[in-house]
């Protein structure tokens, strides 16, 4: 059974919704897998330009489905590490997809579900949305997920959340980075459309470029390295076609030829 469905609702946009609503949209091996599959596709298209992540009904995610976690509890270690690899591979191919990303989130989004909020470039959050990253809970840890949350709200919140797997709402998530917009449920439709109408003014290419240089800056000291690689990465950009149509677009004050036609 299909537990992922892509569809196309506009020029340029795909949308990949998690369907499975009986069970809260709980991924599980066969969901990974659909999911990872999903957007290496969607990722290399060049007819999709911004990728919107949703989940069917009520909920986002409710992370692992928890038949899957009781299976990998006695299972081997072996067949333990390779499930983890798929999962931590799954978010790693969302991260660092070269289209832009959103995380369309309404009702909860737990354990997992977190990471896969985080793991997007924008989360959009409907106000009765709510997190946990509640692994504790069941006696395990947000091992594979750890890295995109502590990006997201940085360690501290991060550590907080693992540790208490305290359930907060939309307008705490937003306080702390975990979301980067709220708005009412009824709303959140419009929000995301609105941001993937931003999303299409940008050039494909200059987007990727910003995920890929983006990817390589930590927080902290501006070194000596970190300057030689931006200005390497500038240099080379203005070069290109790209960036030739994007200033020729705004100088003739006309739509730059990657926009969609509205």
């Amino acid at each position: 059974m299909v537990s992922v469905q892509i569809s196309r609702p506009a020029p340029g946009v795909a949308r990949v919704t998690m369907a499975r609503p009986a069970v809260f949209n709980a991924f599980d091996e066969a969901m990974i897998g659909e999911l990872d599959a999903a957007f290496a596709r969607l990722g290399e298209d060049a007819n999709v330009r911004v990728i919107v992540l949703a989940g069917d009904g009520k909920h986002f995610s409710a992370g692992a489905d928890l038949q899957w976690m009781q299976r990998a509890s006695s299972a081997t270690p072996e067949w333990n590490l390779a499930d983890a690899r798929r999962f931590a591979g799954m978010l790693a191919r969302i991260e660092s997809c070269p289209k832009p990303t959103v995380a369309r989130v309404q009702g909860a989004a737990l354990g997992g579900g977190v990471g896969l909020a985080c793991a997007c470039d924008i989360a959009i959050a409907a106000d009765n949305a709510s997190f946990s990253v509640s692994e504790a809970k069941f006696g395990i840890l947000p091992a594979v997920i750890g890295p995109y949350v502590t990006n997201a709200v940085g360690k501290r919140q991060a550590r907080r959340l693992a540790l208490t797997t305290t359930r907060i709402g939309a307008a705490e998530a937003l306080a702390i980075g975990l979301v980067q917009q709220v708005v009412g449920a009824d709303a959140l439709d419009a929000a995301v459309d609105a941001t993937v109408k931003e999303l299409l003014a940008g050039g494909p290419a200059a987007q990727a470029e910003i995920k890929q240089l983006f990817a390589q800056l930590a927080v902290g000291p501006i070194t000596p390295e970190v300057r030689e690689l931006t200005a390497q990465t500038i240099s080379r950009v203005r070069g290109t076609d790209e960036a030739r149509e994007g200033f020729a677009a705004f100088l003739a004050k006309r739509p730059a030829n990657w926009i969609p036609p509205a």
